[in-house]
């Protein structure tokens, strides 16, 4: 164990090489091992990724929020779909944990989602509430392409990630190929501001509760402005921001059920940036690399003491949806691992 909290970076350049070499990756593998298990965030560089590409999404970030609050909202979807536009105060992702914040829905950010959608599977019927269409702001003609772009890349991205996790938990090659090879993917945009008239500070607010991340893994995009915080094994709250080029993955609960808590699915949240008794902006996209709907989460054998028993067996589908229920309509599930933690922990 590291002595103070950190953030480990790791190069994962050897595994998106025209050539892996076998044992530079080997090397990969093992600090993305000691990292999933100590702390379940890691900073990584080489990750191919051209800084254009992300300058473009951070622009259409910026051009659709930048949108008044009106038009934003003729973006939205209900709530059973995960798609579309979010305003702020509309989430609770600490209630994906069953845990209340200060308020039900006290989540003062604002997001726009866009995901894969069934089309892009034409040979399976796949269910429209996991593969939804996307609703694509129209007032700015710029965001679909940067955003789809990025989506691209941080979705090869996912699957190089996929590959090296197999290695390093001593898995055969393509051990999770069947388990995504019709992904859930989604792209979660977050701009934290406050409308003008709200944006100074007289209530308790929640840039984003505390949460895990449902899925496989996430592949962070972030400001470098404080705000992300991580809860660490010390039961403390870190900050964590993104080093110069490098990009933030941690683990979501599907690989933390599969490795029986080997790996960690890390509770992290966003605190309020404030500065001088007002909210200093900050964005962030994350891409969630989720699995397969049908996909089953149970402990790999090789993670299973004699005598244990494991996480119960679940579907992709099934704990997203239940997360989302707690996020989005405040219908908290219950007898979560995770949950205990949070309440557990120190609360500055």
């Amino acid at each position: 164990m590291w002595n103070d909290f950190r953030v480990p970076t790791v190069d994962i350049g050897p595994y998106v090489a025209d050539v892996p070499d076998a044992a530079a990756c080997a090397g990969v593998a093992a600090q993305l091992d000691r990292a999933c298990q100590e702390v379940g965030f890691v900073q990584i560089v080489g990750h191919g990724i051209p800084e254009r590409t992300i300058d473009d999404l951070a622009a259409a970030l910026d051009a659709f929020f930048a949108l008044p609050l009106e038009t934003k909202k003729g973006y939205r979807r209900g709530p059973a779909e995960n798609r579309g536009y979010a305003p702020p105060k509309s989430e609770s992702l600490s209630m994906s944990l069953g845990v209340p914040s200060a308020s039900t829905m006290n989540d003062f950010y604002e997001a726009i989602t866009v995901g894969t959608e069934a089309s892009a599977f034409p040979g399976l019927d796949l269910p429209e509430t996991s593969y939804a269409r996307n609703t694509w702001p129209e007032a700015v003609p710029s965001f679909r392409p940067a955003v789809e772009e990025y989506f691209l890349r941080a979705q090869g991205l996912s699957r190089v990630l996929v590959r090296a996790f197999a290695d390093a938990l001593g898995l055969p090659p393509g051990y999770f190929d069947g388990l995504v090879d019709h992904s859930i993917e989604v792209l979660k945009m977050n701009n934290y501001a406050l409308p003008e008239s709200e944006i100074r500070v007289v209530d308790e607010l929640t840039g984003m509760g505390a949460h895990t991340d449902f899925g496989i893994v996430t592949v962070l995009w972030a400001d470098q402005v404080p705000g992300l915080q991580v809860l660490g094994a010390d039961s403390r709250w870190h900050d964590v921001q993104p080093c110069d080029g490098a990009l933030l993955i941690n683990l979501g609960d599907a690989m933390a059920r599969w490795t029986n808590g080997r790996w960690r699915s890390t509770i992290h949240r966003v605190d309020p940036p404030i500065v001088g008794g007002r909210i200093q902006r900050r964005r962030s996209a994350a891409f969630f690399f989720d699995g397969n709907h049908d996909a089953v989460i149970e402990t790999l054998s090789g993670c299973l003491a004699d005598g244990e028993s494991g996480y119960p067996p679940i579907t992709i589908a099934e704990n997203i949806a239940s997360k989302l229920a707690g996020m989005k309509s405040g219908v908290a599930p219950v007898g979560l691992r995770e949950a205990e933690r949070v309440l557990a922990a120190d609360t500055h």
